[in-house]
């Protein structure tokens, strides 16, 4: 290994942990209906699988820095894989929903001091002048383990057994864990400060009650005392968290970057694109396996064509961009996302399966202009000693996006349900109407995130290409200033 130059041992760490977090919510999500089926339970209870990891994640991704800089990033590293891989294997063997949610709630722990940690190791190990290298590593795991994870999960749960979803990123992590162990060194800060414990409870807390008054108003109605009690609680902790942060003179989320306006614009939009990914992600699997009899199998060969949009418009994006800007490549990637969810709200009994598969692609699609568009541009304005903690609010935003989004639509998809098979009346016990009934609820979620990537096609109007100006120099001219401007010698994770 002595051999290999240092930057590519830290970037094969780091692809060994991304690959297997990315892996895991595409399988997940395509083994969701069978995993209701074997526990007997409604899209309501399923989506903690999802929103608990979620939120797991995004209560800790804002200490990863802290972590990193008092135990080293190596260590954190390790642990973080650690843990996520015992998670796995603790979801496999799991003996009832409730175990399984935990276990995906401590899987969460892993991941939320996985990605940011590596990140900050592998940004460290590239100068500057080779950061778009560092990028394209990113790319292998992100557009991989998307397009083989939904029919891996698919085949795994029809042919083999559920389970086999979480064991099978064991072997994975082992090897990522060996890997880690023997090629990485240890970095970490001379002076990590004080950890900003009021900062994370109260932030942690905030997403919570927030989440449960969520999912308790679209099954309780929104006047019930306890989730009126849940969501006051939230918005409160909310309010506390963010007067901490703000008077920390080191804080675990420095939410004074968003005064800076396209760094707050960035974070602003990232709200409807996740929030509208992550929802429809969410409800496709359960649409395809409930109401148009598709198997596991099927259902992941079907979903798979989100990811091979994605892979297909990466690298035109990334082509476009200096050439474009953010503003018209981020409006065009939100008017596709939301075509592309105006057309599932068209999906019926006797809809062909292309037109899902059509659907999904141009979603990838748009996501990938979109995707590449905010990570230039939200943090052009940012100064590089401020480049950690800016990722850790984007990161941070993110996660919550993700959660919500998929929160609001499985608790919305229940009270949608319930709302039209009550207008059936009399008519409820006929299977044509029923099965009616069902896909107008499902439409009626789509029209919202259509309605999701509509806002974040207003939003993205207010993007100003000059303030991101530095991102649409020539690569290696910027690169070669930037480098000579601040000379690569480690940041804060």
């Amino acid at each position: 290994m002595r051999r290999v130059p240092y930057k590519w041992l830290v970037a094969t760490a780091f692809v060994f942990g991304l690959f297997m977090e990315i892996l895991d919510m595409t399988v997940l999500n395509t083994a969701l209906p069978a995993l209701g089926q074997h526990f007997g339970v409604g899209t309501e209870t399923l989506q903690w699988l999802v929103t608990g990891y979620l939120v797991s994640m995004a209560v800790f991704i804002p200490a990863s820095g802290w972590v990193a800089d008092r135990f080293g990033t190596k260590r954190t590293f390790l642990f973080a894989l650690a843990v996520f891989t015992a998670a796995s294997a603790w979801g496999g063997i799991a003996g009832s929903l409730g175990e399984l949610i935990v276990a995906r709630v401590v899987q969460g722990v892993g991941g939320g001091l996985l990605t940011p940690v590596g990140t900050a190791m592998l940004f460290r190990a590239f100068p500057p002048a080779e950061r778009a290298k560092a990028s394209a590593v990113l790319s292998i795991p992100t557009t991989i383990a998307p397009a083989f994870g939904p029919v891996l999960g698919g085949w795994m749960v029809d042919n083999v057994s559920w389970r086999w979803i979480f064991f099978l990123k064991v072997p994975i992590g082992v090897l990522g864990l060996l890997f880690a162990m023997v090629a990485l060194r240890e970095e970490r800060a001379d002076r990590p400060g004080r950890f900003d414990i009021a900062g994370f409870l109260s932030g942690g807390a905030a997403l919570a009650l927030l989440l449960l008054g969520l999912d308790g108003g679209a099954r309780e109605g929104w006047g019930a005392a306890p989730v009126l009690v849940q969501l006051g609680a939230g918005l409160a902790l909310a309010a506390v968290f963010a007067t901490i942060e703000l008077a920390r003179s080191e804080p675990m989320i420095d939410l004074r970057l968003l005064k800076d306006r396209l760094f707050r614009t960035g974070n602003l939009l990232m709200l409807p694109a996740s929030g509208a990914l992550m929802g429809a992600l969410f409800l496709v699997p359960l649409l395809l396996q409930y109401q148009m009899g598709v198997d596991a199998t099927g259902s992941g060969l079907v979903t798979m064509f989100q990811a091979l949009g994605m892979m297909a418009f990466l690298p035109l994006a990334g082509r476009l961009y200096p050439k474009v800007g953010p503003r018209r490549l981020l409006a065009t990637g939100f008017g596709i996302i939301a075509a592309a969810q105006a057309m599932l709200i068209m999906v019926g009994p006797g809809t062909t399966l292309w037109a899902v598969r059509l659907a999904l692609f141009a979603m990838g699609a748009g996501m990938a202009l979109t995707v590449i568009s905010l990570q230039a541009a939200t943090f052009a304005t940012i100064t590089p000693t401020a480049i950690a903690r800016a990722s850790s609010v984007f990161s941070t935003t993110r996660q919550v996006a993700s959660a919500a989004g998929v929160a609001a639509v499985a608790t919305l998809l229940t009270a949608r349900t319930d709302s039209r098979l009550a207008d059936l009346g009399a008519r409820a016990a006929d299977l044509a109407g029923r099965q009616e009934a069902l896909f107008a609820a499902y439409h009626d979620i789509f029209l919202v995130t259509t309605a999701l990537a509509l806002i974040g096609f207003l939003i993205s109007l207010r993007v100003r290409d000059s303030d991101a100006i530095t991102t649409m120099r020539p690569v290696s001219t910027a690169s070669n200033a930037d480098q000579h401007r601040h000379p690569d010698s480690g940041h804060r994770t």
